[in-house]
């Protein structure tokens, strides 16, 4: 099969989306499908063989982050050209109402669209405003996916149809087969995300550190991700800053031995999450996960039996079960042999599966619609055969 995938966000500024779209196009490679994405990328970018560039992108708020986008007439034509050379079986657009390549490419394209809707956000008032630009493009998607039940909730609720809900994947073999790192390991919180984006939610785990070092002063922070080291530390009383040790942003390679290094994963984001994949690979990699009991995250984690659950913002509550944790290594033990278990269900094996039988069901139907219109014709001109 022939297959275009179009990716919204700038595939030099890696997120869960882009990670999403390469690993799903990596895994349909490997199955033998023809896989070409399309991505805003910066000219110097390097780019891995199947990936095409449709120009640099631009930083634009977005669902409570900054997501770097690309729109306009060149960005169209591109688009343009990418469809006629391509001659895909079929089309799969991710995030097609955010104003970038997704919805130029939903615009221009002819036959079977699938998209896939990334964003949880109920209160979404510039998406309803936009439905009447959107919905002619929305009319032409044959099969609607949702990443989680609240991102089809988003969709249900501001544009109209449903959505089948398959989850993001996860190669869970490959952080389960990670080595740990001993300079990571004994007495370990670990974190991955953008320092200075609010709702990842640091701010919230750097209150609640004091009291943890008050409780367990052996315990070490450790921060992967990008952003203003000082600036995240500033709160902290200046004999504690010594015990959060910032690694920057890491390879996959090193989150997967990260991940199975600590001894406790904190998630302490705030909001504006759909899904939750790190909480997945923390998983993967068997480290038993606290996490804020946001919606999409109590989903992910089995309302709470495959990891542990506090109140969202709330720094004392996160301080409290952490100190607890870390005192516990039979309960982590018993997080890390659920986790295990539970997310085999987001391993690619079965999320790909799942997607594929999305496309061939839209395949198909295609198939199904040419023939019955090639037989009217027929029948029309007095062609028709027995």
């Amino acid at each position: 099969m022939r297959i275009g995938i179009v990716c919204p966000y700038s595939w030099d500024v890696p997120g869960g989306v882009q990670f999403h779209i390469r690993d799903l196009a990596e895994h349909l490679i490997g199955l033998g499908h023809e896989v070409s994405v399309l991505a805003p990328a910066d000219d110097d970018t390097p780019l891995p063989p199947y990936v095409v560039s449709a120009g640099r992108a631009v930083p634009v708020p977005y669902n409570g982050s900054v997501a770097r986008l690309n729109f306009g007439f060149l960005s169209a034509a591109r688009v343009r050209r990418w469809l006629h050379d391509g001659t895909f079986d079929v089309i799969h657009i991710h995030e097609p109402t955010s104003p970038s390549l997704g919805l130029l490419a939903c615009w221009a394209a002819q036959g079977p669209i699938v998209a896939t809707f990334h964003t949880s956000n109920p209160r979404s008032r510039a998406m309803v405003a936009a439905y009447s630009i959107l919905q002619a493009a929305l009319e032409k998607i044959s099969a609607r996916i949702a990443v989680s039940e609240y991102a089809r909730r988003t969709l249900v609720e501001h544009l109209g149809g449903d959505a089948v809900v398959i989850p993001n994947g996860v190669d869970v073999d490959f952080f389960a087969r990670a080595k740990p790192k001993p300079e990571w390991q004994g007495d370990t919180i670990g974190f991955i995300g953008r320092i200075d984006e609010p709702r990842k939610g640091l701010p919230v785990l750097m209150k609640a550190l004091p009291k943890i070092l008050a409780e367990r002063p052996q315990t070490r922070l450790l921060v992967a991700g990008r952003g203003d080291e000082k600036e995240a530390v500033e709160s902290l009383p200046a004999e504690m800053r010594s015990r959060v040790e910032f690694l920057g942003m890491i390879s996959d390679e090193d989150k997967a031995r990260f991940l199975r290094s600590i001894d406790l994963y904190v998630a302490p984001n705030t909001g504006g999450e759909s899904f939750g994949i790190i909480l997945v690979e923390a998983m993967s990699a068997g480290a038993p996960v606290l996490a804020a009991d946001l919606d999409a995250f109590a989903q992910v984690l089995d309302q709470g039996s495959a990891g542990e659950l506090f109140a969202n913002e709330d720094a004392d509550a996160l301080a409290t079960a952490a100190v607890r944790l870390l005192a516990d290594p039979e309960r982590r033990a018993g997080l890390r042999e659920r986790g295990s278990a539970h997310v085999r269900r987001f391993d690619w094996s079965t999320v790909g599966a799942d997607i594929l039988s999305v496309y061939e069901t839209v395949t198909d139907g295609a198939a199904a619609v040419a023939t019955d219109e090639r037989t009217g014709l027929r029948a029309r001109f007095g062609l028709a055969r027995d």
